[in-house]
């Protein structure tokens, strides 16, 4: 089928995911090609994929040696579930990930996606606290504009009211606390800030014997790329301890490299609970997510008189074919000393970013570390005029999307709380692909301003 043919079969028969009508009956890229940092479509034009695509493809596009281990284990044995049995890939996973976690989080759960991830972790932690003897430990605090999935566990502990509405009511007992926006740097002791004192009072005004967990990510992406403040998640760590609470952190984006370390743990310096992890573990290769619990958790849980089993489990948790992809991207992201690579560009990559806010009157913010940034914007920064509500929509939905496809380069814009530009990409770009993704959003910034008026 020619690309026209193509399209409109999509548009018959395919389900796209989070995309307007509108956008479904334009003419969208049909890709069928990776390489490197870029997507080939079927035109043959290459788009350097500057979000890697949702945030994942860590590695980059047409690793063959990724390939060959997820074409070798479907030969070998496509398919084995891990209730009350193991395979070799699902075990070598979990042994690396042990490896890398900090601290005593040494037993993965494996499942699909982040979202499952997320639904995992809160499924864990209710049974755990059950456990102990202590049923009424349900309800969970996370924060404002915070995106922890779409399943209905995960999108309750979510905090973006616009993709919660449409499916209310949701799980009870959920929440939601300020975010750290505006809060970055050394802002004094931590646990004296809005942010930190907000969470104790709702534990206090909920009762510290109904809450079960924090959910948080080491840098929140919804409201754009939230960079902690320092001691903020040892004050985090602190309260949850203070109160008998389990601290969940949300790693679905923010390990395997995007922060410039394995683990949240590199930038916080806490170890959690729990780490949720999904997309960089495979770097899109293959869907794999997954919980990584304390030991010491696990063996309460399964030792204590309401356990012996953790009741949950899926047909495709720790898929062989999954799993091996995870243990090859894993293994050649800690040779190739990937995270390293991110450590020593990330400062560059934001400073460069930090000339474009310079450049442009249309940049308010931008946020982020590592690999992972937001632009946020506005009508006008020299005179402190902010986007309208219709200059935003002409921003997110005309002047940006015929940006990505004018300059090559993919990014997403986002509406979340503010109109922003979300900046993510492969880990493995070196400064070429860094110097044209900057060019291109050079490129996308002076469209802004011409359509939006200072």
């Amino acid at each position: 089928m020619n690309v026209t043919e193509l399209r409109a079969t999509a548009r018959r028969h395919l389900g796209p995911h989070f995309t307007r009508k509108d956008t479904w009956q334009s003419d969208f890229p049909v890709f069928v090609r990776g390489e490197g940092s870029y997507l080939v479509d079927t035109e043959g034009r290459r788009h350097l994929d500057g979000l890697a695509g949702l945030f994942c493809v860590n590695m980059g596009h047409g690793r063959a040696d990724i390939a060959k281990a997820a074409a070798e284990q479907a030969g070998t044995l496509a398919y084995a579930s891990n209730w009350g049995s193991a395979h070799p890939p699902s075990i070598e996973a979990a042994r690396i990930i042990a490896d890398l976690a900090p601290g005593d989080l040494g037993t993965t759960f494996f499942v699909n996606s982040g979202s499952e991830a997320v639904e995992t972790a809160l499924k864990f932690v209710r049974q755990y606290h059950r456990s102990q003897g202590a049923p009424e430990r349900t309800k969970i605090i996370s924060r404002e504009m915070a995106y922890h999935g779409t399943t209905m566990g995960a999108l309750s502990v979510t905090g973006l009211p616009k993709i919660k509405e449409p499916f209310g009511p949701l799980l009870p007992g959920i929440r939601h606390v300020p975010n750290t926006l505006g809060f970055t740097g050394d802002r004094g002791p931590a646990d004296q800030l809005d942010c930190v004192r907000a969470i104790e009072a709702v534990i206090l005004e909920e009762g510290p014997e109904t809450v079960a967990a924090v959910f948080a990510e080491p840098v929140q992406n919804g409201r754009g790329a939230l960079v902690p403040p320092e001691g903020y998640w040892p004050a985090l760590r602190a309260l949850c301890d203070k109160y008998g609470i389990l601290l969940v952190s949300d790693e679905v984006i923010c390990s395997f490299g995007r922060l410039g370390h394995f683990f949240g743990h590199g930038l916080t310096g806490v170890v959690p609970d729990l780490i949720t992890f999904a997309k960089g573990s495979t770097s899109g290769y293959a869907p794999l997510g997954g919980v990584i619990v304390r030991e010491q958790l696990v063996t309460e849980l399964y030792d204590s008189p309401k356990g012996g089993v953790f009741t949950h489990g899926a047909t495709w948790g720790g898929h062989p074919v999954s799993t091996a992809v995870a243990v090859a991207n894993i293994s050649a992201m800690r040779d190739e000393k990937v995270p390293e690579h991110v450590l020593a560009e990330g400062p560059k990559l934001h400073a460069a970013l930090e000339s474009l806010k310079d450049a442009h009157r249309c940049v308010k913010d931008v946020r982020g570390t590592g690999f992972f940034y937001a632009i946020e914007l506005m009508a006008d920064r020299d005179g402190g005029r902010e986007l309208t509500d219709e200059e935003s929509l002409t921003v997110l939905r005309e002047v940006l999307p015929e940006s990505f496809r004018r300059t090559g380069v993919i990014l997403r814009g986002d509406d979340r709380g503010a109109t922003m530009l979300m900046v993510s990409p492969p880990l493995v770009a070196g400064t070429d692909v860094l110097d044209e993704l900057l060019h291109g959003i050079d490129g996308m910034l002076t469209d802004v301003e011409k359509a939006i008026q200072p």
